[in-house]
């Protein structure tokens, strides 16, 4: 159907109205290029043939820039998802710091390989893990933007870049139990939280938010079911919930310092639950007079690499640690003796005549037996 009517400034508008093959109606009214009526009628009924041959101009789709599709991503994606509060964080800071300020004003489907190569030559200066931490944000915010049919592909390719694999420090046997003496002398805390992290693998915010209900003094196991993250109480790292058998050592230190001040069993001195700051200071202080290296994650590190040392599995660590990847665990394995030392032994035992190793031996023999 075809109608024509006065334009509001003058000349003829054309409405035209047509049902398309999949039922829906579709419906158009422009200005027509022509001043009569008559022509205008004209103009419009050559326009509905060619529409009802080669159907309507699809609508171009209208792509956000990065900074108007920011706050959707967020929501949308690692909100919505229920991502660890730190993890949000660092996706915020980065959307924050380098890619609204690099490309914000670009629509997502413009943002090409040369644009990227600008943000790798804008972060030159970082560490390759942290112009990785950034690509990978920009990378799932581009691949969040198809799934959700903001964009129909990928505009641009992204590499990240090649970066060495961090080195774990540990303590070695003596500057542990170097450091566990003077945080016997310095504080209760200290103590435990060196233990803690020492004897049992304990990330920071899984000693934080460690209840007394998780600890198991009589049958010396415990069980790290959440972790804090600037007063955000969550799983642990990976969402799984792990046992961990307590060594002679710590259950003790449980015993002598068992209180009713708090569900915690790491407070303030008013009953306060820790904050990571304060658990970093601790440490800090016990391993300055210990003389030995401060961090609380080097005592994760000394936990996976004295099980290590000690000839412990690979999977047995793992699992302990709570690492959600075999691979971050092989990190400690070279630390092993007896890894490479039994790999070498199996070149000492005698094989089995006739099977995988021999066969071509065997055919040999085979063979001249059957020439005499």
């Amino acid at each position: 159907m075809v109608k024509v009517r006065k334009f509001r400034t003058g000349g003829w508008e054309v409405d035209i109205t047509f049902r398309l093959p999949n039922g829906s109606i579709h419906r158009e009214r422009k200005k027509a290029p022509v001043t009569s009526k008559s022509g205008a009628q004209r103009w419009g009924e050559d326009r509905e043939r060619h529409l009802l041959q080669h159907g309507p101009t699809p609508l171009k789709k209208e792509v956000p820039t990065l900074k108007q599709f920011a706050p959707q991503f967020l929501d949308g994606h690692a909100r919505a998802n229920q991502q660890k509060p730190s993890g949000i964080a660092a996706k915020e800071t980065i959307v924050s710091v380098h890619l609204v300020p690099l490309l914000g004003t670009k629509r997502l489907d413009a943002i090409m390989s040369d644009d990227v190569k600008n943000v790798k030559m804008r972060l030159r200066q970082k560490k390759p893990k942290t112009v990785n931490n950034v690509l990978t944000v920009l990378n799932t915010m581009l691949r969040t933007a198809i799934e959700w049919g903001v964009l129909d592909e990928m505009p641009c390719q992204i590499r990240l870049l090649p970066a060495p694999k961090p080195t774990a420090r540990f303590h070695d046997f003596a500057a542990y139990e170097a450091l566990i003496d003077a945080a016997q002398k310095s504080d209760w805390r200290a103590e435990l939280i060196v233990l803690l992290g020492g004897e049992a693998g304990l990330r920071c915010g899984e000693m934080m938010a460690l209840e007394w209900s998780d600890v198991d003094v009589h049958d010396r196991r415990l069980c790290v079911a959440r972790s804090e993250w600037k007063g955000h109480v969550t799983t642990p790292k990976g969402n799984r919930i792990r046992y961990v058998p307590m060594t002679v050592r710590l259950a003790a230190a449980f015993r002598d310092h068992r209180h009713l001040r708090s569900r915690r069993v790491l407070h303030q001195d008013d009953g306060a639950p820790l904050t990571q700051k304060i658990v970093q200071t601790i440490v800090k202080r016990a391993a300055e007079r210990a003389g030995v290296p401060a961090g609380v994650h080097i005592l994760r590190h000394t936990f996976c690499s004295h099980l290590a040392m000690r000839g412990a599995p690979a999977r047995a660590i793992q699992e302990l640690a709570g690492h959600q990847d075999l691979v971050t665990t092989q990190r400690y394995m070279h630390l092993s003796p007896s890894a490479m030392e039994n790999a070498i032994r199996l070149l000492d035992v005698a094989p089995v005549l006739g099977r995988s190793g021999d066969i071509l031996e065997t055919a040999i023999r085979e063979t001249a037996k059957s020439h005499v």
